[in-house]
Formats: C-alpha cells, sequence, structure tokens
C-alpha cells in the first residue's frame, strides 16, 4: 500500500485542500491520504481556533472518501512537546506501517524551506539531513517555484535525488484558496460558503469560529 502524509494547520480546511489531496492520490498513485492537523501549540504556527473545532472540520470535509482519513498523532501525541519535527512524525507513521510505502506530502514551498540556501544553516529545517535521507516526498507545484531548481540548488537534495526520493507533481495543483483567505471572508461578514464543504461551513457558522480573527 501507498500511503501519503498531508500535514497541515487546516485552519479550516479547505475545497483546495481536498482536491489537492485527490490529484496527489491519483497522480501518484495512492492508496489512501492522512490528514494530519498539526498541534495549536506549535512554535512556528500561529492558529486561530482550537485543536478540537479544526479536527471536527476536518472529520466532516473527509467522512464521504473512503481512501482520505484523519490522523491526531501531532494534537493528541506530539501537543505540549518542544521538538514537534516532521522526522518523528514519519518514525511514527513507518512504524504505525511498516509493510507500506509512506510519503510526505508537501509543497515546493516547503521543499525549498528545507535546506534553503539562501537563508543561514540555523534558520533551515532541523535534522534535515536525517530527513531526507530516510523518507520519501511527493512535492506539489507551487506558482512561482521551479521544483528541479529547488532540488538541484542543494547540494542536500540533489544528492539524495536518486530518482524515488522526490515525486514531483507539477500539473494540475496551480489553483490555490488560503485558509487566510477564508478566515478574513468570516472576519469581515464575507460569504464564504463553497469555498470549502457546506458541513465544515455549517460548523464554522454554529460554533461562531473566525469571526474575530
Amino acid at each position: 500500500m501507498k500511503i501519503g502524509i498531508y500535514g497541515s494547520s487546516f485552519d479550516p480546511i479547505t475545497n483546495v485542500h481536498l482536491w489537492t489531496a485527490s490529484t496527489v492520490l491519483h497522480q501518484a498513485k495512492l492508496d489512501k491520504v492522512i490528514f494530519l492537523p498539526c498541534a495549536s501549540n506549535r512554535a512556528d504556527k500561529q492558529l486561530h481556533t482550537e485543536d478540537e473545532h479544526r479536527w471536527n472540520i476536518i472529520q466532516l470535509a473527509i467522512k464521504d472518501n473512503q481512501v482520505f482519513v484523519a490522523d491526531d498523532y501531532e494534537i493528541s501525541l506530539r501537543s505540549g512537546v518542544g521538538k514537534q519535527y516532521t522526522l518523528y512524525t514519519m518514525e511514527h507513521f513507518k512504524s504505525k506501517f511498516p509493510n507500506d510505502d509512506v510519503f510526505f506530502i508537501m509543497g515546493a514551498d516547503v521543499l525549498r524551506d528545507i535546506d534553503n540556501q539562501d537563508v543561514p544553516v540555523h534558520r533551515r529545517w532541523r535534522m534535515r539531513e536525517k530527513l531526507i535521507h530516510s523518507n520519501k516526498f511527493i512535492i506539489m507545484a507551487r506558482d512561482g517555484i521551479d521544483m528541479t531548481k529547488v532540488i538541484s540548488k542543494s547540494p542536500l537534495l540533489r544528492n539524495h535525488d536518486d530518482g524515488s526520493r522526490f515525486h514531483l507533481i507539477d500539473k494540475g495543483l496551480a489553483m490555490e484558496i488560503s485558509s487566510s483567505y477564508i478566515r478574513q471572508e468570516f472576519a469581515l461578514g464575507g460569504e464564504p460558503r463553497y469555498l470549502l464543504p457546506e458541513a465544515c461551513y455549517q460548523y464554522i457558522l454554529e460554533h461562531d469560529l473566525y469571526r474575530h480573527t
């Protein structure tokens, strides 16, 4: 089985998150995509609603798709842990699915940040060498970013580019609707109803979320 780990804040999850996951699943021939919301106390994230609400909204969004599942590993087991590193997350899921191929799904912008040669070493990802050496990745295109150049520019990335390490998906992922745009619409009294699943939209209204973002 081939499994993709799709980590994000999902604050909130959008139709584009779902469409992207579906596109990745089909193009990379995955059997399952696991939606992995990060914990609200991560130092590198500024989230706008509680873990419980984001978790419930994700569940509503994927409930009718059998190949989409959600996992609360980072919310429940890693919450409050200072070192919430992707390396540990991938080690957890490879241990959980020892007989399967497990991939980490990320955008080209995130790949660039792992070992960005334009920033000081201390601002690059922690334990990036072991992360890249021991895992496989599915990279989603982002406007204005040449994925092959990102890999070739980094000694770490290019030295591990063996043809199977990075699965680049550069078609069908140009559309973007950010969670921040949806939050702004809610806060300003807008109408983002058709940018996320209807059940998620109604849940946000019912619990009065993002009104004061």
